[in-house]
């Protein structure tokens, strides 16, 4: 699956009824060796930016969570920097409230987005196709 489909594939799963973490941790399940309904259980509570309190992003906490789950927790940290960097250049901003445009009324990135733009920073980081 290429980093596009994979994209696309979180968007389908936001739009299907899952939170923007689960979407994310749901459409790169495939590269981890995690239980699927265990990933969504352990995603469950950071839409709407961890707790709906529109901090991060729930779809780069997702991304994080992957990475985590990829490096078997082994030099996470750059690498969740390295994602975070690029997360914000692609959408403006990694948390939630100024995505949205909560405060300003602009708003930098769209959640169908969001999720895109996590998995092409998880991509990007992790050198995936």
């Amino acid at each position: 699956m290429t980093i596009q489909e994979r994209a696309e594939k979180a968007v389908q799963y936001k739009h299907s009824g899952y939170n923007c973490c689960q979407a994310v941790t749901a459409a790169c399940g495939d590269l981890v060796d995690a239980d699927p309904q265990q990933l969504l259980q352990l995603s469950a509570g950071f839409g709407g930016g961890m707790g709906c309190m529109e901090a991060t992003c729930g779809a780069l906490n997702g991304a994080v969570m992957v990475a985590g789950l990829m490096t078997e927790g082994q030099r996470t940290i750059p690498i969740a920097r390295q994602t975070l960097a690029s997360f914000r250049q692609k959408s403006g901003a990694t948390t939630c409230k100024d995505l949205k445009g909560r405060d300003t009324g602009v708003v930098l990135c769209p959640c169908d987005d969001c999720v895109r733009n996590a998995i092409y920073a998880l991509g990007e980081t992790l050198g995936l196709e």
